[in-house]
């Protein structure tokens, strides 16, 4: 099973290069007989650019039309040469892995947008394909993005470049200077944090479909098993149980669950003593495939292709509550303080609460015109949530917590489906080339008074 969704919504990014010029006032040059017999066609010749157009008619100018008017991007440090990424901290959204806050029903807390802050806007929303090429003649009056980045708090620091396919995983587990990062070409590639380079390439036989570190370890979910290594003691342990690819892990009270694609949540417990992973049980209530999975306020959470989330005690490991209100895929799901977030290729994502019965309602719907495909949180330098989504146009936007304001947003060739916060305000996008990106929170200028 593929997990490559599309979800309907995506508009065709390989248009021909003419269309990103569109139509204008009518010309009235008549000298150059290349185009005077098709001068309703307002498109620049590609091959006149470049000196080299040996057609007779043209079907294209030859002349350039009127630059629309500038505009500002941010520049985010792109095309700079490779340096280092190593931080001094880290700081997580709490409960996002087996924390104890209780829920409590904040109805009204979210979707107080307001203004759109730090967001610089131009006329298209779209890289310049020119510009990625490296020859675009319109330069700062272009009226596509020059830039991998909109807005203000981050910066693009450098760009990891060796998987052929998309990353499904990125992992920095603690204690370490190295970072994980794994793909559908059946590879884990371990980067050195000080110099970005590529230092060793594991070889697995087999599509990574997630990876995840906690503490030491780092688990690896593959077809038919889950890989464990501890990178403090090079233990190398190999966790036999699921039936088909493993698409989600997640580690809470002491244990480890893998979704996998035959619907079951798979569950092991460390053994200490044995310094292993035993088997304890198997969750089977999702009728299809589980994708997503994250613990907060002592329960596990599952988001599954059949559209539901279910809700489990990790006390007991029973489902206690099922939650229906997403109708496509749930991708990725997240804890936030005393809430659940979920996303879905459905193009929502939702909020939800407990009421006074602990039951958890959607309390607010935050709507987009893609789908969506990972939600990861992180808190900016000046210690306020921000919420990271990524969606099938090949974007990621990211908002201010609670308002759901747009704080900007980050571009990719491909969907980027992997996205890990790091040390020091770093956080690692990865996308469908195989190409991951490393990015950096710097401080929002301030109006001077």
């Amino acid at each position: 099973m593929d997990l490559d969704y599309n979800g309907g919504n995506t508009t065709t990014t390989n248009k021909r290069v003419f269309h990103r010029i569109g139509g204008g006032q009518s010309v009235n040059d008549t000298s150059n007989q290349h185009n005077h017999q098709h001068q309703q066609n307002q498109k620049v010749c590609y091959h006149w650019r470049a000196g080299k157009c040996n057609r007779f008619p043209c079907p294209f100018l030859h002349r350039e039309l009127p630059a629309p008017p500038p505009h500002a991007y941010m520049n985010g440090g792109e095309g700079g040469a490779k340096r280092g990424f190593a931080g001094n901290d880290s700081s997580s959204f709490s409960g996002r892995r087996g924390g104890n806050s209780n829920y409590s029903n904040s109805r009204g807390r979210f979707g107080n947008k307001g203004d759109i802050r730090g967001v610089k806007r131009v006329n298209v929303e779209k890289v310049c394909n020119f510009w990625v090429q490296g020859n675009c003649s319109f330069g700062d009056k272009c009226r596509y993005l020059h830039s991998w980045s909109l807005g203000d708090g981050f910066s693009l620091l450098t760009q990891l470049e060796g998987h052929q396919k998309v990353i499904s995983g990125i992992a920095l587990p603690s204690g370490s200077d190295k970072l994980y990062t794994g793909s559908k070409d059946e590879t884990v590639r371990v980067w050195d944090c000080q110099s970005g380079q590529c230092m060793h390439v594991i070889n697995l036989g087999g599509e990574v479909g997630c990876m995840i570190s906690e503490g030491p370890w780092i688990f690896v979910g593959l077809p038919n098993v889950v890989k464990a290594w501890n990178t403090q003691t090079n233990t190398d342990l190999s966790l036999d149980g699921p039936i088909g690819q493993v698409y989600a892990l997640v580690v809470g009270n002491d244990l480890l669950f893998a979704g996998t694609q035959d619907g079951s949540i798979l569950v092991w417990k460390f053994n200490a003593a044995t310094f292993n992973f035993e088997p304890a049980v198997s969750l089977k209530d999702h009728k299809m495939a589980v994708v997503s999975l994250v613990v907060g306020a002592n329960r596990l959470y599952s988001g599954s292709i059949d559209h539901s989330i279910k809700v489990w005690s990790l006390e007991t490991l029973q489902c206690i509550q099922t939650l229906t209100d997403h109708t496509s895929v749930v991708m990725s799901i997240l804890c936030w303080e005393q809430f659940l977030l979920s996303c879905s290729l459905d193009q929502t994502i939702k909020v939800w609460a407990a009421t006074e019965s602990g039951n958890l309602e959607v309390t607010y719907t935050h709507n987009e015109e893609h789908g969506l495909l990972t939600l990861c949180g992180m808190h900016d330098l000046d210690g306020k949530p921000v919420l990271l989504c990524s969606s099938n146009d090949n974007s990621v936007h990211l908002y201010d917590l609670p308002s759901f304001s747009e704080k900007g947003k980050m571009f990719a060739k491909q969907e980027i489906r992997a996205i890990q916060t790091g040390p020091g305000g770093l956080f690692f996008t990865g996308d469908g080339t195989g190409q991951v990106r490393v990015w950096n929170s710097v401080a929002v200028p301030t109006a001077a008074t």
